[in-house]
This record gives structure tokens, sequence and C-alpha cells, in this order.
């Protein structure tokens, strides 16, 4: 097995970058779902690889494998960038907020969760525009803490802290109302229909991706998207309701 030092020859950074470049797309698309109308997948892999090559300058041999290492910042890299540009104008803004305001109505007026279509005809929407505008508010979604948590490092003794900037340690009241909030997103995703709990739990989970779930559930990916868009827009508008 290969031993890496601090200062990576040129030709091994570039048998590496071809090592790490399918890990890296793979990724980009994994992580797609968030990126704001003006990202591309390709620029998120070009963040990917800034990230790579942060990596290398920044590794020290002994302490973890390099491989654990790497795609930790390259995930991290991406998330951050996502953090940068989830920006979307004020008038979209507002019709986000026109569609909450209406999916709230409905459903004290029905005392159930409205779906898509009724939210769509109380505004006099038609459908497209509706989704289009679901998509732009999960783009500017924050990004979830568990984008940095993983099990899959068992075999490591790094401390993530190492690679995520922390400038400060939480406080027990903060972890206490972050107890409380992860309870409330549990008891929000209770109440969802079962398709749209049934699309979150095979995709955040069983880890499976838009078009694996379509193929289970025999219908289209771009509905499987709806479904999973719709999903997060109602629990996010029930969080901020919440408080």
């Amino acid at each position: 097995m290969l031993k890496y030092r601090t200062e990576i020859k040129e030709e091994t950074k570039e048998q590496i970058i071809k090592e790490f470049l399918p890990y890296i797309k793979y990724t980009a698309y994994r992580l797609s779902w968030k990126l704001p109308p003006h990202v591309t997948i390709d620029d998120l892999i070009s963040v990917g690889l800034m990230g790579l090559m942060d990596a290398l300058k920044r590794f020290e041999p002994g302490k973890v494998k390099l491989k654990t290492y790497a795609e930790l910042r390259i995930k991290g890299a991406m998330i951050d960038e996502l953090r940068a540009t989830a920006w979307i104008p004020r008038s979209m803004r507002k019709k986000i907020d026109v569609i909450n305001g209406a999916r709230e109505r409905l459903e004290k007026q029905h005392g159930r969760a409205p779906d898509d279509t009724e939210v769509a005809k109380q505004l006099k929407m038609p459908l497209d525009e509706y989704y289009r505008i679901l998509q732009y508010a999960v783009a500017s979604s924050p990004v979830r803490i568990e984008d940095f948590k993983t099990n899959k490092y068992n075999d490591s003794d790094l401390n993530f802290s190492e690679c995520i900037a922390d400038t400060s340690s939480k406080t027990p009241l903060e972890t206490l109302e972050e107890k409380d909030l992860q309870e409330n997103l549990a008891e929000l995703i209770d109440r969802l229909p079962e398709k749209e709990k049934l699309v979150l739990s095979l995709y955040y989970y069983e880890e499976l991706t838009m078009q694996e779930i379509g193929k289970v559930l025999s219908i289209t990916e771009s509905r499987v998207c709806q479904i999973h868009s719709q999903a997060l827009v109602k629990l996010k508008s029930k969080l901020k309701w919440a408080k």
C-alpha cells in the first residue's frame, strides 16, 4: 500500500485525482438536489476537485488514511459551496411565502395536509410553475447537519471536528434545543402523507437514488423529485411556524 508524504509529487497527485474523480462525481450528483438554479453539477465537481487539492496540501500521514481525510474534505468543500450560493431573488422568496401561507390556510380549513393540486388550485397557479417554485425553495434550504455525519469511517480515529470549522462548542441549552428540534421534526415527518414519508425514508435512510426510488414506486424520476421537494418544503414551513 502506498504511503503518502506531506509533499506529494505532481505525477502522484495526478494519479490520486484519477482515483478520487468517481467519488467526486458521485458526491456531486448526490448533493445535486440542493443546487440553486445558477449553479451546475460541473461547478460542484470543480469545487470537489479543489477540496481534494486542499486535502493533499493539509494531509499528515500517520493520523488517518488519505482516503478517509480526502473524502471528508471533498464533501465539506461542496457543502460550503452550497451554503455560499443558496441565494434566491426576493420576488421568488415572496412566491414561496405565498405557497406556504396557502398550504397553512388549507390545512386549518380541512384539518389535514393539502396535496399539491389543492394548493395550486387555491392560488390559481399552473402545476408546472408551482413545482418550479418548490425547487427554488428546496435550493434555499439550509444544509443539514447530517451531511457531515457518517458511520463510514469506523476504522479510523479521525475526529471529524478537525475537518469541519467549529468556532465554539454547544452550550447545554443549545444541545437541549437541538434535541427538541429533532423530536419535533420526527413528529412532523410522521404526519406527512405515506408516499412522502416513504420517499424520504428510501432517499435518506436506504440511500437510494431518485431513479431507483422511481422504479420501486413505479413512478417517474421527476415525480419522485416533486414528492421529495414538497415534503421538504412542508417540513421547513412547519418548523418555521412551530417556532
